[in-house]
């Protein structure tokens, strides 16, 4: 190889092992995943086409922007990510194994040059007394020693939280997880919809984005769905649920009731509750009295249809709601006259049984009950890699607690004859938190002394 090939191939390590490179793909997946949240994803071009024109549509396609979590560009950018991760490890790795695994364990004049936190004393007694006194010190306020000699000098090392060095590298591995739980859940997982109306069984569902139908090996039926309204709410579900089975097999398998937020899941794939809609129109069952006979009759009729009045005209109901202002429910409807003649439109409320009876009318119109049939509109997902998601998460928590919340320290105590007597010097360091182990060593260095009696 030669010089200029080393040349370049250094140059194009050191660019993938950049921290410039990292912050840099940071910021535009940030800007990414702020597009992604903007723009929604994986609608239909019709509903698309309801909010941007044509040719604003067409760039947006044409950058992937509708469906930007699969885009080239954007697995490019996390593919730029994971290697930029990659050789990062790669490359500070070897030292910090080192620093670990095969510690200095004896601190001589240059270590000691270089701490901060470092103290030194002269004290009485033989080297082998002072060295197992100061052992048995270190031992009592720090961590276990090793003991190794030199020449005319004894050593004393200790440390404690090796590991935490290691947690920026768990974090490393972590991401790469979690990319890899995703990977896995687009390639082999899907999502979609399926509307189910009630007292029915359905086993495909539509595809998100594509719209193409997938058959599942199992069939899923409604068997009651249920919706509630906030009083004067001008109409807003306050909660919606449904009675599912699934059927494998012709057999009932399992039942669940569910609603927003509390899904169901079988064999790996979930139904959330996410919609619902009517399916075809409502029944009403109208109570119709003749105001000068109070003679009462009971009729149920669709919306839009025309049902016959005992004199010969007919009544049709127009419109309904489920909340009418602050009154609850209520329909629009209309009297015709036996010749045919269109009446004024007028509404009755379900709370309000009477209220037809102000509008001093031959018939007074009350509205007894509303059967409307739904269907619930079922959000379906398959995600084989979400627990390889959530195995990065919990090494991403462990792995961030560890590099910045543990430190690793070190303490490093040399003993030497001077003069009849012990001269000892002790230092120590930690990666992390320095305030917090300056305040730690000046304690230490206290109670050293009263130990040897300084």
């Amino acid at each position: 190889m030669t010089a200029k090939e080393r040349s370049f191939l250094t140059a194009v390590w050191d660019f993938l092992c950049s921290l410039k490179l990292t912050i840099i793909i940071l910021i535009l997946l940030a800007i990414t995943s702020i597009i992604g949240t903007v723009v929604q994803q994986n609608l239909s071009p019709q509903e698309y086409l309801q909010f941007y024109t044509e040719k604003t549509y067409k760039i947006l396609d044409a950058l992937h922007f509708f469906d930007m979590y699969h885009s080239w560009w954007f697995l490019s950018l996390l593919g730029l990510f994971s290697l930029n991760l990659i050789c990062c490890s790669i490359k500070r790795f070897p030292r910090v194994w080192k620093t670990v695994m095969y510690p200095n364990l004896q601190g001589d004049d240059s270590l000691f040059r270089t701490l901060s936190n470092a103290d030194e004393v002269v004290v009485p007694g033989t080297l082998a007394e002072v060295t197992e006194k100061l052992k048995a010190f270190v031992q009592k306020n720090f961590a276990g020693t090793v003991v190794t000699t030199g020449e005319d000098r004894t050593y004393l090392f200790a440390q404690k939280a090796a590991y935490a060095r290691f947690g920026v590298y768990v974090t490393h591995l972590s991401i790469l997880i979690i990319f890899l739980g995703a990977i896995i859940g687009n390639i082999w997982g899907y999502k979609g919809y399926m509307n189910i109306m009630e007292g029915t069984a359905m086993d495909t569902l539509r595809l998100f984005g594509s719209n193409e139908p997938l058959k599942l090996p199992f069939a899923v039926r409604c068997d009651r769905f249920e919706v509630t309204f906030y009083e004067g709410g001008g109409g807003r579900p306050k909660e919606f649920i449904s009675d599912l089975v699934i059927l494998d097999q012709g057999k009932e398998v399992e039942k669940k009731t569910i609603q927003v937020n509390d899904p169901l899941s079988y064999k790996g794939i979930t139904f959330y509750q996410s919609s619902y809609g009517p399916a075809g129109d409502p029944i009403f069952k109208m109570r119709v009295r003749v105001k000068d006979s109070d003679e009462v009759k009971e009729y149920m009729a669709r919306q839009g249809e025309h049902v016959n009045l005992p004199d010969g005209g007919s009544f049709a109901v127009t419109a309904y709601t489920q909340a009418y202002d602050r009154f609850g429910p209520a329909i629009q409807m209309h009297v015709n006259t036996p010749d045919g003649n269109h009446g004024n439109p007028f509404i009755v409320l379900k709370n309000f049984p009477d209220f037809d009876a102000q509008r001093g009318g031959k018939y007074i119109f009350s509205l007894d009950a509303i059967n409307q049939r739904y269907y619930t509109g079922l959000q379906v997902g398959k995600d084989p890699g979400v627990w390889v998601v959530w195995t990065g998460c919990f090494m991403m928590i462990v792995g961030s607690l560890a590099a910045f919340f543990i430190s690793h320290r070190r303490i490093w105590v040399t003993l030497q004859p001077v003069g009849g007597k012990i001269g000892v010097r002790i230092g120590g360091s930690a990666h992390r938190n320095q305030p917090a182990f300056e305040l730690f060593f000046d304690g230490l260095k206290e109670k050293l002394k009263k130990e040897l009696n300084v």
